[in-house]
């Protein structure tokens, strides 16, 4: 079907105008913190709230009310979850995880690889695309909470000591 009602196209504008007009609006209140890519649940908020907007727009038993009713709540949950994750250790450590060390000095852990389910190959692209020619070149990768890697080489002589949260 390529055209049902002119009614539907109207609708679908002025909600798609309205809802996009009040996402921003609350995303600006939120703050910058709402569509972080910090780790997963940052991932599932942004997600969501993109879910929340399509169906808003198509769906004609969701009302503009409704679905700015579905951002405020997801939103404000997800104000509430990093508020307290700032303060409180244990849902820190519950929302984000730890970084797993992958690779230290010249070795693969395999018991980290495990967990953090990677391979040697995923490790070695990382090190590739952080434009390192050698693996002697590199000192450690850390897979972050956000699901990304950090490859840091021996030229920037960092202890990783001073990594919080890395365990080896």
């Amino acid at each position: 079907m390529i055209f049902s009602n002119i009614e539907s196209l109207v609708r679908t504008g002025v909600v798609g105008v309205l809802a996009y007009i009040a996402l921003i609006l609350l995303l600006r209140i939120s703050g910058h913190r709402t569509l972080s890519k910090m780790n997963a649940f940052d991932f599932v908020i942004t997600v969501a709230l993109g879910s929340t907007l399509a169906t808003a727009l198509l769906s004609k038993s969701v009302s503009l009310t409704d679905g700015v009713l579905a951002f405020v709540v997801l939103i404000g949950l997800q104000f509430i979850v990093t508020w307290t994750s700032v303060r409180v250790s244990w849902v820190q450590k519950m929302v984000s995880g730890e970084p797993f060390l992958l690779f230290y000095r010249n070795r693969f852990l395999s018991q980290n690889l495990k967990k953090a389910r990677v391979t040697e190959d995923e490790v070695l692209a990382a090190i590739r695309g952080a434009g390192i020619p050698a693996v002697e070149e590199v000192d450690a990768v850390i897979l972050e909470t956000d699901g990304s890697f950090s490859v840091i080489g021996k030229a920037k002589n960092t202890p990783l000591t001073s990594i919080k949260g890395v365990r080896e």
